[in-house]
């Protein structure tokens, strides 16, 4: 996989990060529940990457 993809694919995962941590913090009320996403999303997007 080239360099230009893999920044594709963190740019792709840094909306979810933005939108997706407003959201989970909205419901929750706390950043640890927004900590445990992002952990979640990073581990996601780490391995879409490492193939």
């Amino acid at each position: 996989m080239d360099i230009s993809r893999k920044l594709g694919i963190m740019v792709f995962s840094a909306v979810p990060a933005i939108i997706g941590g407003g959201i989970v913090y909205h419901f929750f009320g706390s950043f640890t529940q927004v900590i445990v996403y992002e952990i979640i999303l990073l581990l996601a997007a780490l391995g879409c990457i490492s193939r």
